[in-house]
């Protein structure tokens, strides 16, 4: 398949089974998705992520239960 380069920083293909994966210019890959658009934008919000750095999350769930069911 023919690969297309998004904002002149990664590329997005669509691979086997239909489904889209985004690469960087090194050829790392990035993300897997089912659609282009979703590929494109998840790949967009990763990368801003991990040169800005991810938000704390505001709120942190453990897996204990305090009382019986």
């Amino acid at each position: 398949m023919e690969k297309k380069l998004i904002d002149d920083c990664f590329y997005v293909e669509q691979k086997r089974y239909g489904m889209w994966g985004s690469a960087d210019k090194d050829g790392k890959s990035l993300i897997t998705s089912l659609t282009e658009e979703e590929c494109v934008r998840a790949t967009r919000f990763y990368l801003k992520g991990m040169q800005e750095g991810f938000d704390t999350p505001v709120k942190v769930y453990d897996s204990k239960v305090s009382r019986k069911l």
